[in-house]
């Protein structure tokens, strides 16, 4: 089996990578706050001091990190992947970030010799627990192929979409649309509360029409309950909106409904909600 790295152990790192050692692949886990590596560690996996020890150690190395400016410093850093890469060995940076920062990642890693993929993944902390991801992959083909065993340990769908940038263009289209249904959830449910409707019976009504879907049948009960313990936290959703509008201006794309959710989720962030879950931007709806 493949000796893989795991870069990132937030919500959704400590899960995918629980999964591989599980499945029986030899992982070498890393950290930025190193105690985070323990309950991996005791598990079955390695600990890497630095990216560059785990990338230099691995056939190939994964990362999820939490934005664009921490992608590119487990890349660039001096003791970063770049300094360990090369000899054809991979990196997958399974981040979402926006396409320039995938390209500018790539072509850093083809420069040492080594083979890059991007492979965002479209699901949360449950789907990460569960190996039910939705992966969205675009790079280096051969390993994407290779790589291929341990995406279907983490996830129930996986695709390759082409050159480096398209993962991220998807992920970005797919949590752009994600982020303004869960305003549009939101506004609904504060809106008939106020007229004396119940809130069960909105999310019943919904479930039972062509709108019912997994998000909605997840977080509607949440907001309902006043609930946003933190599967996808909020300040990474808003994050996730603006580099969508981000590329709605490089691509000339008016994004109207994306535009309005952002403010929205701009504004739950200000008022302290960044580390709750997408949930809490009914309360500054409501």
């Amino acid at each position: 089996m493949a000796r893989i790295g795991f870069l990132g152990l937030g919500i959704m790192g400590r899960a995918m990578a629980a999964n591989l050692i599980k499945a029986g692949f030899e992982v070498t886990v890393w950290n930025r706050s190193a105690e985070k590596c323990a309950p991996l560690v005791a598990q079955g996996a390695k600990q890497g001091a630095t990216p560059r020890e785990v990338a230099a150690s691995c056939d190939f190395t994964i990362a999820m990190l939490a934005d664009p400016a921490a992608a590119r410093e487990t890349v660039f850093g001096a003791e970063g992947v770049l300094a360990g890469i090369g000899e054809g060995r991979g990196y997958i940076d399974m981040s979402t970030v926006d396409d320039a920062t995938a390209r500018e990642i790539a072509a850093a890693i083809a420069g040492h010799g080594g083979r890059f993929l991007e492979a965002p993944v479209s699901g949360t902390k449950k789907p990460a627990e569960e190996g039910t991801l939705v992966i969205l992959a675009a790079g280096d083909e051969s390993l994407y192929e290779e790589a291929g065993a341990a995406f279907d340990k983490l996830g129930k769908k996986r695709v390759f979409l082409g050159e480096v940038g398209q993962g991220a263009r998807m992920k970005l289209v797919v949590n752009m649309i994600m982020g303004s249904m869960m305003v549009a959830l939101s506004e609904g449910l504060a809106l008939g509360l106020k007229g004396n409707l119940d809130g069960a019976q909105i999310l019943d009504v919904i479930e039972a029409g062509a709108m019912a879907c997994p998000m909605f049948k997840g977080k509607g009960p949440m907001l309902l309950q006043d609930d946003a313990t933190t599967s996808f936290p909020l300040k990474h959703m808003q994050k996730d909106l603006r580099l969508a509008l981000a590329l709605s201006e490089e691509l000339g794309q008016s994004l109207q409904a994306a535009s309005a959710a952002n403010e929205v989720f701009k504004r739950a962030n200000i008022a302290g909600h960044g580390d709750d879950d997408i949930a809490a931007v009914y309360r500054v709806v409501k």
